[in-house]
């Protein structure tokens, strides 16, 4: 088994920007991508904020090379995904086995809500390739044939913890070398089906969400990918760059409480953390930064924090929900959060919780507020908790 997995590579699209470059400027300028509903055909335009990848499907087709059939979730994994590959720039790539393991909660249900619009008005309507690639795994297999991807693919689909799990079995693959690159992370489309799923769940903020204040409301939808770039020690040693750092732990964990909400004690989230830092051998106390999974809803936000208060107490790391830029883009925030973790260990960054005005009365602590450049990162950890009590931590370290 290998020592170490290293990250190689980055990429990663959300409604902050449509690359790595463009994600670090919006940090720097503590601007986030929520907004009036655009893309999206709801009845809900005006009333829900969320969070939109800013192009069109088009301008995406346009971006990817793929055509106006494929669905927003694929154009998306495509475009974090290639740049993700290009970022690592592996020599002679062809020559080691790849691996492609790819998350996603929403398939093409974008296309297929077109579809049935018209077959339910028409059952002679609707057009059936728009149906053809409305299952998880459709997207991970067009992905992955663009990217010429043959020798292992798999998806992953467990809730919001989907691509932080999607990236923590990618790292299997490579320490009991069954691959020696593996492309790991994420991507979710916004959809009717999603948003007016949590509208009925009642956990939508009509307001711009505050993870972790006091008074927060809920959570906004967004949408996008991230992906990493998994090498092993034998693809280390050939590239023209140093890796940006490793992924030294991981656990996962389920305290099958509720279909849709975390124990109250935070009992998932605290096995995950506790697992991630024993893989790592850390401490708390090496933890220099934590990103949150921070959603903004009442129970999540409750749960988590008193979980890391069982973990960290009484020191605590900086720590801060980048969902409060993203909003909760699902599937796809671990593995966008993970890219927003490994660059703060690359520009020792921390990033601020946005709109945080009141700190939580049940907690001791609250969460960093201010965009803090020159730091000294040498271990992140990036939580993502989905339902059904399924949770996962991941640890990077300087490498």
């Amino acid at each position: 088994m290998g020592s170490q997995v290293y990250i190689a590579g980055l990429g990663v699209i959300s409604a902050i920007g449509n690359n790595v470059a463009d994600h670090l400027a919006a940090f720097e300028r503590e601007e986030a991508g929520m907004g009036d509903i655009t893309l999206l055909n709801t009845v809900h335009k005006g009333e829900l904020p969320v969070a939109e990848v800013k192009l069109t499907d088009a301008e995406l087709v346009a971006m990817t090379g793929l055509t106006t059939h494929n669905s927003r979730t694929t154009l998306l994994s495509l475009v974090a995904a290639k740049e993700a590959l290009e970022d690592a720039g592996i020599p002679g790539l062809n020559s080691f086995r790849v691996g492609f393991v790819s998350a996603n909660t929403v398939g093409g249900m974008d296309k297929s809500e077109d579809f049935f619009v018209k077959f339910l008005a028409d059952n002679n309507k609707g057009k059936l390739r728009n149906v053809f690639d409305h299952e998880c795994g459709s997207m991970t297999e067009i992905v992955a044939d663009q990217l010429g991807i043959r020798d292992f693919m798999t998806t992953i689909s467990t809730a919001c913890s989907s691509s932080a799990n999607a990236i923590f079995y990618g790292a299997r693959l490579v320490k009991n070398d069954i691959v020696d690159v593996v492309i790991a992370g994420g991507a979710d489309a916004l959809t009717r089906f999603t948003l007016n799923g949590f509208n009925t769940l009642m956990i939508l903020d009509k307001q711009f969400c505050k993870p972790f204040d006091e008074h927060r409301e809920g959570l906004n939808l967004g949408e996008g990918a991230g992906y990493l770039v998994l090498v092993s020690d034998k693809v280390k040693k050939t590239l023209n760059k140093e890796p940006y750092c490793v992924l030294s732990g991981y656990a996962n964990s389920n305290d099958a409480y509720h279909q849709t909400a975390s124990s109250p004690d935070g009992t998932g989230s605290y096995l995950a953390m506790k697992g991630a830092l024993a893989k790592a051998g850390l401490q708390p106390a090496d933890i220099d930064y934590i990103n949150l999974h921070g959603t903004g809803t009442p129970n999540n936000d409750s749960a988590e924090g008193t979980a890391i208060k069982r973990v960290f107490d009484p020191h605590y790391p900086p720590m801060s929900s980048t969902k409060s830029y993203t909003g909760h883009t699902l599937g796809a925030s671990g593995g966008i959060e993970a890219v927003f973790s490994v660059l703060a260990i690359k520009h020792g960054i921390i990033y601020p919780n946005l709109r945080f005005e009141t700190q939580m009365s049940e907690l001791p602590f609250a969460p960093e507020t201010e965009f803090l450049s020159g730091q000294n990162i040498e271990n992140v950890m990036s939580n993502s908790f989905g339902f059904g009590g399924n949770c996962t931590s991941l640890i990077f370290s300087q490498a």
